[in-house]
């Protein structure tokens, strides 16, 4: 296969032996995600859908560093897709040990100019991709009685947010999405958890103009936007044996902004 490179990984890596698939993990918070896993001895398939050259400089930058990984480019909506890159992922790997759905998209804007097409692209994106690629890797982790899955969620699912209605309901639906199916698996030793992110220095906050970033880290009990690390570390957790007695839990990383 010509996008994986493979090195030897020490006994002391937490997750040697482990497969992880992150989707939309090209930069941001997918991308801090795949990189903590890669970097903890996990072989890690990255994904992207629309942006080709950053997905490849993210697997050329892993690959530099000796970490095992691969690259799918594949539109998380699309089911079809989606069952092709885990049957690709299964080619080579057998199995998928940790699944993170972090694929996402954002609106801003009133309710009232929301499109239709606005709202099934967020709602195709943040949610149907859930049930697709769960739908895909469950019953594999069913076989092997073992298995995590992680969904990144925001507090917005939570609380909801004004002129963001059509991301605050696709959030809200993968939260019940995660408890939902966090009872269903559990009997089979797979646990299914949320990540609600606050406000967290990636791409999609880059709207914000200097006062408005300054009105919303007042609203930030310590004072200042989370990293994409913060994110990857608590995936780590959930992931790991130290959370074995951890699911259907939404999990607020949001610095105390709720």
């Amino acid at each position: 296969m010509k996008h994986i490179c493979k090195t030897r990984i020490g006994d002391d890596y937490m997750f040697k032996n482990k497969v992880v698939l992150v989707t939309g993990s090209s930069r941001g918070i997918g991308r801090a995600i795949a990189y903590a896993f890669a970097a903890n001895g996990a072989s890690v398939i990255i994904n992207a859908h629309s942006n080709k050259d950053a997905l490849i400089n993210t697997y050329n930058e892993f690959t530099a560093k000796g970490f095992n990984c691969h690259y799918i480019q594949a539109d998380v909506s699309n089911y079809e897709e989606v069952s092709n890159m885990i049957n690709e992922t299964y080619s080579y790997y057998k199995k998928i040990d940790v699944l993170v759905n972090n694929a996402g998209i954002s609106h801003i804007g009133l309710f009232s100019d929301l499109l239709v097409s606005d709202w099934n692209s967020i709602m195709s994106t943040n949610t149907t991709s859930l049930f697709n690629c769960c739908r895909n890797v469950v019953p594999n982790m069913i076989s092997l009685k073992q298995g995590s899955i992680i969904n990144i969620s925001s507090i917005w699912g939570i609380t909801g947010a004004s002129c963001e209605v059509a991301y605050s309901a696709s959030k809200g639906a993968v939260n019940a999405f995660t408890k939902a199916l966090a009872r269903e698996l559990g009997p089979s030793n797979i646990r299914v958890n949320a990540i609600a992110c606050g406000v967290i220095e990636t791409d999609m906050n880059l709207w914000l103009n200097a006062e408005e970033k300054t009105a919303l880290t007042d609203e930030i009990t310590l004072m200042k936007f989370g990293k994409p690390e913060d994110v990857a570390k608590l995936a780590l957790f959930l992931a790991s044996d130290s959370s074995d007695f951890i699911t259907g839990q939404i999990i607020t990383l949001d610095g105390g902004m709720i």
